[in-house]
């Protein structure tokens, strides 16, 4: 079933018409719990990788010895999800509540040392034909492979994320790894995406506000101040219908292809290619929900019914404090390395 965004509440535009010159598109993927294959864009499916390439590791040294085992978090979040949808919504029984808490304990694995190559975990992988504004891979390849590390203990704090972004071309792939390595254990239960098929809808998009020239910044915040002003003033019911240009009007939540980012928890600051100086584009965004109460008029068509509390989060991924994650390239040329923040 596809995913169709709800028009904009406001046209913006409008409003402010020098906002044309600065339109965008965005893809959102719309992941939604399935069961991809090797030949599907996909969250959390299986990747079309070699079998005679090696699968990527990481070689950081860092405890990874200590954490919830992937199948323990796969089939807790099986019973959590049977229990919400049994009649009446009554949660879990008392005979699962304590299968729950014993899914939920650490394991330690004695064999398991510092500077041993961890396996990373595939996390997404994206087909150019799906996705309109997917980013041009280098030379010919047409497929974006995604993975990550499972830990929280990177870069100079210890504590970073780490990302590792392959392209390929998908037809020279003659035979397909079966069973790729995995994770015994994981530092966060966030790492371990639901299998997801993706639904692309191609949508506009405008710039973080604070992007923008400091003139168009300055009027919609002074709009938006008014609005917020009004909505205070109004019953109950009119607040709750307030817009605004961040959360309704410009940048959708949810993990998305291309567009424009969202600043919303630091100051804007320079995402320029470390090999060459040339600024960088958005390339993937990777988001804890889908929508929230701050930007619910995203929510599609389709799912309007559903409750936001549980339909919001279908790939399970958590990107540091619920947020997200963008991932950036280089337009002149994608080889170089990529860059990534988390808002």
């Amino acid at each position: 079933m596809s995913r169709t965004t709800p028009p904009r509440p406001l046209d913006i535009e409008g409003l402010f018409p020098e906002l044309a010159a600065y339109r965008g598109t965005t893809t959102r993927l719309h992941p939604r719990p399935g069961r991809p294959d090797v030949a599907d864009s996909s969250v959390g499916g299986p990747l079309l990788w070699p079998a005679d390439e090696l699968w990527p590791v990481c070689t950081e040294s860092h405890s990874h010895a200590r954490g919830l085992r992937p199948t323990d978090i796969h089939r807790r979040r099986q019973i959590l999800a049977s229990a919400w949808l049994r009649e009446p919504n009554s949660g879990p029984t008392d005979e699962e509540r304590q299968l729950l808490d014993q899914l939920g304990r650490e394991h330690r694995l004695q064999e398991a040392a510092a500077n041993d190559h961890l396996p990373l975990i595939g996390l997404a992988q994206l087909y150019a034909r799906d996705i309109p504004d997917l980013a041009a891979g280098p030379g010919d390849c047409d497929l974006l492979q995604v993975f990550w590390c499972p830990f929280d203990a990177h870069g100079p704090t210890g504590y970073g994320m780490l990302l590792d972004l392959r392209w390929r071309r998908s037809w020279e792939v003659a035979e397909v790894m079966a069973a790729p390595p995995q994770p015994q254990v994981v530092g966060s239960e966030g790492y371990v995406p639901e299998p997801c098929v993706l639904h692309p809808e191609q949508v506009a998009t405008y710039p973080f506000a604070g992007l923008l020239p400091e003139d168009l910044c300055a009027r919609i915040d002074a709009w938006e101040e008014a609005l917020e002003e009004e909505a205070e003033q109004s019953a109950a019911e009119d607040a709750a219908t307030w817009v605004g240009y961040q959360y309704d009007l410009s940048i959708p939540p949810g993990w998305r292809a291309g567009g424009f980012a969202s600043w919303h928890a630091t100051d804007p600051y320079p995402m320029n290619c470390r090999a060459c100086s040339t600024p960088m584009h958005l390339l993937l965004t990777i988001d804890s929900t889908e929508w929230d109460g701050g930007s619910g008029s995203w929510k599609p068509l389709e799912e309007q019914d559903l409750p936001t509390f549980r339909s919001a989060r279908p790939t399970e991924v958590t990107v540091g404090r619920w947020g997200e994650l963008n991932i950036f390239a280089c337009p002149e040329e994608p080889a170089h390395p990529h860059r990534w923040c988390i808002q």
